[in-house]
């Protein structure tokens, strides 16, 4: 793995690739805790039946940005909502096709890269990303100014990430991952490589430099979660564990609002 800086398009190209080479193994591995029709917003396990971050659903045109197998879209559509979900990866979206194979409505699916949504402004009344699409793609503020278009005023967005301070700490389960290692304002992305080509990347924010851009993009942050290591979760997600999630905050939720 690297620290460098990486562009724009090699991103995408990137992660799209990665995405649609490890969809099979994630769905597999992640499917039973994240449920065919579930909404959680992380490892934590925090789910928008009990947290209700988004509000009252029903009736509404939502968005899901970088909805993977489209879990939390045909949880919202459950509820009652009009739901379109968007992923820069075809295999994820052939595996919400896997999933939708008997049902007499299958969820809607773009494939799509979130910094260009290709909607018209002003259609949706809700937008949501649970860890989709804004870790990783360069341009945050891009995707958040599309989201604010698209978005009608008043509309309400919702999306997680791993917690920024995480970035200081090494992404290990155990107890190395409790001192951290390096500094927390070191942006450079982390960057995989496979045969001297990048193959994926993960960018890195700030608490401060999220707060510039929701607020850039014409949005107003209404709450920040950090949802707290439940009792009895034993499970382990890559870095994600009860050791540390006892200690650090493992995931940041921001709820926003369009002006």
């Amino acid at each position: 793995m690297y620290r460098t800086e990486v562009s724009r398009t090699e991103t995408a190209r990137a992660n799209r690739g990665w995405w649609d080479g490890a969809a099979d193994e994630y769905q597999a591995e992640h499917g039973a805790f994240l449920r065919d029709d579930g909404f959680v917003w992380g490892p934590e396990g925090l789910d928008e039946a009990d947290a209700r971050l988004l509000g009252e659903v029903r009736g509404r045109r939502v968005l899901e940005v970088g909805g993977g197998a489209g879990q939390c879209g045909r949880w919202l559509t459950g509820q009652g909502a009009q739901v379109v979900s968007v992923d820069l990866s075809f295999r994820q979206l052939q595996h919400a096709r896997r999933i939708d194979q008997d049902s007499a409505a299958p969820l809607p699916l773009i494939q799509a890269d979130a910094e260009y949504l290709p909607f018209l402004a002003e259609t949706f009344d809700l937008a949501c990303s649970a860890y989709g699409a804004l870790p990783f793609v360069a341009d945050a503020g891009a995707v958040l100014g599309e989201v604010a278009r698209v978005l009608r005023p008043g509309g309400r967005f919702v999306f997680s990430v791993s917690h920024p301070v995480r970035w200081a700490f090494p992404d290990d389960p155990g107890p190395a991952g409790l001192t951290a290692d390096r500094s927390y304002f070191d942006r450079r992305p982390y960057v995989e490589m496979t045969g001297g080509q990048v193959s994926y990347v993960e960018h890195h924010r700030t608490l401060g430099d999220w707060v510039g851009l929701i607020v850039a993009a014409g949005l107003r942050l209404t709450a920040l979660t950090e949802p707290e290591w439940p009792a009895g979760h034993d499970g382990i997600w890559g870095g994600w564990s009860p050791l540390r999630g006892r200690h650090l905050p493992g995931t940041a939720v921001f709820s926003c609002v369009r002006a």
